[in-house]
């Protein structure tokens, strides 16, 4: 049974009092800070290290899970559930970007996690302002839901067409806005200085590649924070777990990329597994709309979409990894020279 305290909101239903929303929020903000400060002293992350992050950050939301379902019941617990796990399958692509990036602009191993953590707290905040926008569609715009189904088509078929090409592998620094902007502004050295962005060189203040490379990442944040807001509504209209779902996704990013890096290179087909999701949840959105419309219209259930997501990350995962059984760990990078 569904809790009383599940309202209404316009057209849209929230679990999200504002008491369970001021906690999670200051929870979020909590382990951003515990993560900075973890990172105050630039180091190597041991694999130890990681994979302790790792399953914190994975437990974390999987009891946040468990309560919800307690909580609310069962549908909402399916939808946090569903939708945790595809923001997570899309983390996991945007992990792979990071890595190019980090290897492009040759990050200094004791610095990764530093530009990793910038780019989690841009992308927090970059999906609140989404989040927002996109309940402020779904509550006044009539056909929001075929705008967003629209959206994910689009990416999906864009996804598809550059995993085909192999453009999916390639980052250029060199011709993304972000960075040629700041060059025209200020001077860029060679050299990194640990975790400053600037410093002062003849008299005038300098940027150093710290600088340009977390531009970049967040950069690659607003791109990311376009088809994954969308793709989570996709799953669930409550625009708390929807926020919920991404804040969890990411925190873990930090501790995740470092477990993941020698494989990350090995999983070439997540693009396909990725674009047959966000296709599959932008039908599911189309149909959503339609049915409103039209109730003889059939839609699809959220359990279904959990059966159809997890069943396209398996198959995916065991296609890659025996199409590079024979291939070294970080061959599939291909970056360019950041200089």
């Amino acid at each position: 049974m569904t809790d009383p305290s599940y309202l209404s909101a316009g057209e849209l239903s929230s679990v999200g009092t504002p008491t369970l929303w001021a906690v999670t929020i200051a929870g979020v903000l909590a382990l951003l800070v515990l993560d900075f400060l973890v990172t105050r002293r630039p180091h190597e992350v041991s694999i130890k290290e990681a994979l302790g992050w790792s399953a914190f950050y994975i437990a974390l939301p999987l009891a946040f899970g468990g309560w919800l379902w307690s909580r609310f019941g069962s549908q909402q617990g399916v939808e946090y559930l569903t939708g945790y796990l595809v923001e997570k399958s899309l983390s996991v692509d945007n992990l792979f970007v990071f890595m190019l990036l980090l290897a492009a602009f040759a990050v200094p191993a004791v610095l990764a996690q530093r530009v990793l953590l910038y780019g989690i707290a841009g992308a927090l905040v970059l999906r609140a302002i989404f989040i927002a926008l996109g309940a402020a569609a779904l509550q006044t715009l009539d056909f929001a839901f075929l705008l967003f189904a629209v959206i994910l088509i689009a990416t999906a078929v864009k996804l598809l067409r550059d995993a085909l090409s192999g453009h999916e592998q390639e980052v250029d620094i060199n011709t993304m806005r972000s960075v040629r902007l700041l060059r025209k502004f200020m001077p860029v050295v060679d050299e990194y200085h640990g975790t400053r962005m600037t410093i002062r060189q003849h008299g005038r203040r300098a940027l150093t590649p710290l600088a340009l490379v977390v531009v970049a990442v967040l950069a690659t944040d607003i791109v990311f924070a376009v088809d994954s807001v969308p793709a989570v509504y996709g799953i669930t209209e409550d625009p708390y777990l929807v926020f919920a779902t991404n804040a969890f996704a990411l925190l873990g990013l930090r501790a995740l990329y470092f477990v993941l890096h020698a494989a990350l290179s090995r999983l070439v087909h997540l693009s396909y597994g990725l674009a047959i999701i966000l296709a599959f949840i932008g039908v599911k959105l189309g149909l959503h709309w339609a049915h409103g419309i039209w109730s003889g219209v059939p839609e699809i259930p959220t359990l279904a979409s959990l059966g159809v997501i997890i069943g396209v990350l398996v198959v995916v995962t065991l296609t890659s990894l025996r199409a590079t059984r024979d291939r070294e760990p970080g061959e599939a990078e291909v970056v360019t020279d950041r200089r």
